[in-house]
C-alpha cells in the first residue's frame, strides 16, 4: 500500500495510500494523513490524489472510522453516520494538525 514517487530523478518522500471504491464503482486513490484514536475507536484521515499522484489541493479531507482486524486481514473503513461522532473525529484530527504545526516551529 506504499508508493514511492520519482520526480525528475529526485526521490520524493514515501507515503501510504488507500484506494476507495465509491458508490458508482469508480476508484479514488487517497493519501493517508493520519490514523488516530478518539475514545475507544480509531479513525483515519484521507486526502484524495490526482491521477498524476499528487494531493488534490481542491479536495476536502475525508474522515472514516478505521477498524483494524489484525495483521492477516485488511483494515476496514466505515462511514460515520452519527453527527456527534463525526464532529469528535474531526476535532481530534484538527488537534493533531495543531500539534504537528506547533512541533514544527
Amino acid at each position: 500500500m506504499s508508493d514511492l514517487e520519482q520526480n525528475g530523478g529526485e526521490e520524493m518522500e514515501e507515503y501510504d495510500t488507500v484506494t476507495l471504491t465509491l458508490e458508482d464503482d469508480t476508484e479514488l486513490e487517497c493519501m493517508i494523513l493520519a490514523i488516530y484514536p478518539v475514545g475507544d475507536k480509531d479513525y483515519i484521515a484521507l486526502v484524495p490524489m490526482t491521477e498524476s499522484g499528487e494531493i488534490d489541493e481542491d479536495a476536502e479531507v475525508l474522515i472514516y472510522r478505521y477498524i483494524f482486524h489484525g495483521e492477516d486481514e485488511e483494515p476496514e473503513l466505515e462511514n460515520i453516520e452519527d453527527d456527534d461522532e463525526y464532529e469528535a473525529a474531526v476535532d481530534a484530527f484538527d488537534e493533531l494538525l495543531d500539534e504537528e504545526e506547533f512541533e514544527g516551529e
